[in-house]
């Protein structure tokens, strides 16, 4: 769709659909910050942030020592890279929503989670805390970490530890220490499944309940939330879990903007469910189970990322197991789901994606290609086109634009 873009064709694909193991690629990086003059991001950054309309993004790496920077141009949809910009073993990295703070989850460093203040003019990164989630000598790598700005408080999924816990973040948006934890229990038939392991969570639209999709324990617990104090009640009388099926895999939760439907992805059966939220009783049903697979589908099976449209029109999928993205359209009354399109996702691995907050364009990471590529999204039908365009970034797991 672009024909001025200046980012690179995608690489060859390099590993397995699977992707590398979590257990495999864990281990310690030094947290140091690195400025981006450095690399090339900052020389033109005023220039591109105020002329030609670029904006900086960061790209976290699996596994890897560094988080990596890049700039893109919503209009023509150009990404350039600009080479590592910290070092930090970055599994997950989310912003806040009103001041230039990063937050990335770490890879391996007993579930730390670290806060850095971002340059708006170069981009540079300045680490401003670092709170640990799990126990000293442990392997806690954080799957995911997400923003509630009315409790001021960061919600952390630690996957190894199978815990998740709320952070409390300051006014100048560093983290203290955690407010409470909520320790999962629970296992499933898959050997990846020998206790729980979180790999998301998030806040109902009620602000009274905190939903955690555990991978491990094939279950959705629901947790009330005081928003007051940020802190996440265990109670034993509490809401009962959603159970999807044994080896099922929850992985991601993402509420439509109705407020009472509620999506779900699961890893190892590739599936979207559709589901009714009663925030009056805390109660999810089942209301319709889609295969992200294609009809004849063999291999093994991946579900990766999910994420939709602004207005809630389209929801968007990545298949790690076909190596491609699946769209769906969502019904603005019920929220249930038809298809729309499936397509290549332009390299291997689709590991996650991110879309921009105009609603042209999704990046979409390829963790095994290394590749980050450029898709066009047509906002009228929701249907995605591959521009050709992307950059090389060594085992890539998401990108966080420094813009809400």
């Amino acid at each position: 769709m672009n024909d001025h873009s200046s980012a690179r064709v995608p690489t060859a694909a390099a590993g397995t659909p699977g992707g590398p193991s979590r257990r495999a690629v864990l281990r310690a990086a030094s947290t140091a910050a690195v400025a981006l003059p450095v690399l090339g991001l900052a020389q033109n950054a005023r220039a591109a942030t105020h002329s030609d309309g670029g904006e900086f993004l960061y790209i976290g790496t699996w596994g890897g020592t560094d988080i990596h920077g890049a700039r893109f141009d919503a209009a023509t949809g150009t990404l350039t890279a600009g080479g590592p910009v910290a070092a930090v073993n970055a599994s997950w990295t989310t912003r806040h929503p009103s001041l230039p703070v990063l937050y990335v989850g770490g890879g391996g460093d007993n579930g730390a989670v670290y806060s850095y203040l971002v340059d708006p003019a170069t981009g540079a990164l300045t680490r401003t805390s670092r709170v640990e989630t799990g126990g000293a000598g442990t392997i806690g790598v954080v799957s995911y970490v997400t923003v509630d700005e009315p409790s001021k408080t960061l919600l952390v999924a630690n996957f190894a530890q199978g815990l998740t816990a709320a952070l409390p973040i300051a006014r100048d948006g560093s983290l203290g220490p955690a407010t409470s934890v909520v320790q999962d229990t629970g296992s499933g038939p898959s050997p990846r499944q020998a206790g729980p392991h979180v790999h998301t969570v998030t806040v109902d639209p009620s602000g009274r309940y905190v939903l955690i999709g555990d991978f491990g324990a094939d279950r959705v617990f629901v947790h009330p939330f005081d928003r007051a104090t940020g802190a996440i009640s265990t109670a034993a009388d509490g809401p009962a879990p959603y159970e999807p099926g044994a080896g099922t895999g929850p992985r991601r939760l993402e509420f439509h903007p109705n407020g009472h439907t509620l999506y779900l992805l699961t890893e190892l059966t590739a599936e979207i469910r559709t589901l009714r939220w009663n925030a009056r009783t805390a109660e999810i049903t089942e209301r319709q189970a889609l295969s992200t697979d294609s009809s004849g589908f063999t291999g093994v099976k991946s579900a990766a990322e999910m994420a939709l449209s602004r207005d809630g029109r389209f929801v968007y999928v990545s298949n790690r197991g076909e190596n491609a993205l699946v769209v769906y359209r969502a019904d603005p009354g019920s929220g249930l789901l038809s298809f729309v399109q499936r397509v290549p996702c332009g390299g291997t691995t689709p590991w996650s994606f991110t879309l921009h907050r105009g609603g042209r364009w999704m990046l979409v990471v390829n963790q095994a290609s290394n590749t980050v590529n450029v898709f066009h999204v047509d906002r009228r039908t929701g249907r995605l086109t591959d521009t050709g365009g992307a950059i090389t970034v060594p085992l890539p797991d998401g990108v966080t634009f420094l813009r809400p």
